[in-house]
């Protein structure tokens, strides 16, 4: 087991703190385990879980989902309300190992495969894994040498107004035009990225690249804003303020026309933290958009809290707006809660007509998605 981004808590609230955290975190853990099992802490924020007396893989399962549910729970250190989550690679004996040495090896394989699907969440060790290991260590490899090499590049996805169906501000969207491998997606290589810490050059070029686009559009198209994500490690960074500053001034984008976007699992780490970041970009002039709304802890009593101007509705909820009822109305009420907050809502994943229709009926002022465009590089998108 290894804590998700638990980096983040020491280096924003200390080491103490984060030491609190998983003494509490072990109480609990240990609170779900069965008579005979064995956890420890093998340095850092892993654990290590021994499990005797398994009869299948999917008795072992069950019990991850237990750990997985338990560390998913808010924890309450010194006044701070924290939200961590876990990721869990299994192995069994005697089939993925028969020592001691194996079975630790192939089990740490499967939690960073865990992490790699998105984190909070388990895998099971697979013959697959050592291909996929090996695959993971040519992608790292590959992805240092990639912005020196100028293999990175920026796509852009409008951005779409539903009353006047006129383009409203462009996303910018990361792409890897890796040699031998194309077009590579981001879901391939950013959570290497994220773990390597090479984000924070790259999500640097990005911003820059963006904002100068963005200005160069102005000329064309004036008012349009440009949107850049954040990635968690960024939005951590000390000096992300003076980077973003420096951006601007460096292209010559009026603040007022850059969105910055962040998830909301990120800005659920640490809502303290948040708050205060969030309120100097604000001093800067920017937006600010929370992605992925809905798909995670969705801590409404924050929400209100933050400084932002604008919610984006998950592709997950609006893909499945013809048949899910629940989901129209999971939807609705996003819409609702966020024009009652004074904050702009768009949607995303939009790819149908029905879908442009229902949204419309909410109040949602924005879509994106491939029924207006997908994304492309500058001069493609352009017209």
């Amino acid at each position: 087991m290894d804590l998700d981004r638990f980096k983040y808590v020491n280096d924003t609230l200390g080491h103490s703190l984060g030491d609190e955290l998983l003494r509490k975190l072990a109480v609990r853990l240990r609170s779900v385990l069965r008579e005979g099992d064995t956890i420890a802490r093998m340095g850092g924020d892993e654990f290590t879980v021994l499990l005797a007396d398994i009869g299948t893989a999917a008795d072992a399962a069950k019990i991850a989902q237990k750990l997985l549910d338990t560390v998913d729970e808010p924890t309450g250190v010194e006044g701070h309300e924290l939200y961590v989550t876990t990721s869990i690679g299994i192995a069994l004996y005697p089939d993925d190992g028969d020592t001691a040495e194996a079975l630790l090896k192939n089990a740490d394989s499967a939690m960073y495969r865990a992490k790699e699907a998105g984190r909070n969440s388990y895998q099971l060790c697979t013959r697959a894994m050592n291909t996929r290991a090996a695959e993971r260590l040519s992608v790292e490899n590959a992805l240092r040498r990639a912005l020196a090499r100028e293999e990175l590049v920026v796509h852009y996805q409008p951005l779409v107004r539903l009353d006047t169906r006129q383009v409203a501000g462009m996303e910018a969207l990361l792409r890897w035009n890796r040699p031998g491998h194309g077009l590579v997606p981001p879901a391939t290589f950013i959570g290497i990225a994220e773990e390597t810490r090479m984000i924070l050059p790259i999500g640097e070029w990005v911003l820059r690249r963006a904002c100068r686009q963005a200005r160069e559009w102005q000329a064309s198209r004036p008012g349009q804003r440009m949107s850049v994500n954040l990635s968690p490690r960024q939005f951590q960074q000390v000096d992300l303020c003076d980077m973003v500053a420096s951006a601007l001034t460096e292209s010559g984008l009026p603040a007022e026309l850059l969105e910055l976007e962040i998830t909301e699992s990120t800005a659920l780490i640490n809502t303290d933290r948040t708050i205060a970041t969030l309120a100097s970009l604000r001093d800067l002039g920017v937006r600010i958009a929370i992605d992925d709304f809905g798909t995670g802890h969705s801590a409404l009593s924050y929400l209100r809290r933050f400084p932002i101007d604008r919610v984006k509705v998950d592709r997950e909820f609006v893909q499945e707006i013809e048949t899910s009822r629940s989901n129209r109305a999971i939807i609705a009420a996003i819409v609702a809660l966020a024009h009652g907050l004074d904050l702009a809502v768009t949607a995303e994943g939009v790819e149908t007509e029905e879908q442009v229709q229902f949204l419309s009926s909410t109040g949602c002022e924005e879509v994106q998605g491939f029924l207006f465009g997908r994304p492309g590089a500058a001069d493609a998108i352009e017209p």
